[in-house]
């Protein structure tokens, strides 16, 4: 038995998640956006990544029709912005007017990158797995954009500039976080219990 812990049952409290925004066009090619924090890496080569959606939502249908769509990562800055895009649909309202977000379409797919953001994917879909509640669609990614901004001194994404948006899913809610500010470098940190006999 463990010691000091308390079973909160069959719950999806895998923490923290990422907050992106997935991006497709309608039908009638109209530009969409849907928050989404079921998302994460899923393979190396070919690098891909999987998203979780509800086949009621209007981005289920769009992806399952163009077979292409976009992950758009917002700095915290947007946490209002992104936070709507999970609480109206893409039926009723435009979601990019009423954020005051820019739609660009992709270069590699054909599905809209919101321009205000740091961090944007371009995906082909691969793959659809039924699951449950949510099917996955698992997309290669076909281009990688980060804000120029957003690079280290070594042309690389620096996460704190960045400043992704966490969410950590709560029974009758959820709370987003901001990326904090400690970092030890990976495959360094534990080398020394790497190499203990």
């Amino acid at each position: 038995m463990f010691t000091g812990k308390t079973n909160m049952g069959a719950s999806s409290f895998l923490y923290p998640t990422p907050l992106v925004l997935c991006g497709t066009y309608d039908s009638e090619g109209r530009p969409n956006l849907a928050a989404l924090a079921w998302a994460g890496l899923c393979c190396s080569e070919p690098p891909a990544i999987q998203i979780s959606i509800r086949k009621q939502r209007l981005t289920y249908s769009s992806i399952v029709e163009r077979r292409e769509f976009t992950v758009n990562v917002p700095s915290y800055e947007y946490v209002a912005q992104a936070d709507f895009c999970g609480m109206v649909s893409g039926r009723s309202v435009d979601k990019f007017e009423r954020a005051r977000l820019t739609p660009l379409r992709g270069q590699h797919v054909n599905a809209p990158l919101v321009d205000e953001f740091p961090l944007c994917l371009e995906c082909g879909l691969l793959h659809t797995f039924a699951v449950g509640s949510h099917d996955i669609f698992v997309g290669e990614i076909l281009a990688s954009w980060v804000r120029d901004e957003c690079l280290d001194d070594d042309g690389v994404p620096a996460p704190l500039k960045i400043s992704p948006i966490a969410y950590a899913p709560l029974k009758g809610g959820g709370r987003y976080f901001a990326l904090g500010k400690r970092s030890v470098k990976a495959f360094e940190v534990g080398r020394a219990l790497a190499e203990r006999e």
